[in-house]
């Protein structure tokens, strides 16, 4: 740049100018922050009521482990003694492939799946 030019742009940028807000501007930021004093408070979260749920599916799970490895020998319905707690869970696997559990999780993986790239797109924002 020119040294003349420098002086204007300086000249320009030392001047101390009023800033003044358009016509409603002052009026439209009142509002808002009287709008948002004026929302109830957000809800809580129903603990109370989440609790007992929460403590049961503890008792489940608590329960479900303490027979799995109570008596580790058992015999399935063959007559063929289970040594492995995991022998038990296979005649349930293929009763559930029985009635197409492999295709409810591959819809559910695929709704997780859509709703993660959903996500992603947004860009996180929803």
């Amino acid at each position: 740049m020119k040294p003349e030019r420098m002086d204007d742009l300086d000249s320009v940028l030392l001047r101390e100018a009023e800033i003044i807000p358009s016509s409603g501007f002052a009026k439209s930021v009142m509002a808002a922050v009287r709008s948002e004093a004026a929302a109830p408070p957000p809800i809580p979260f129903p603990w109370k009521r989440a609790l007992p749920g929460l403590a049961a599916l503890a008792v489940a799970i608590v329960w479900s482990l303490i027979e799995v490895f109570r008596s580790p020998v058992r015999e399935s319905a063959s007559g063929v003694p289970l040594t492995h707690w995991l022998d038990g869970v296979v005649p349930l696997i293929d009763k559930a492939q029985m009635f197409g559990a492999g295709w409810v999780l591959f819809g559910l993986l695929l709704t997780f799946a859509g709703l993660k790239l959903t996500w992603h797109l947004a860009g996180g924002r929803l």
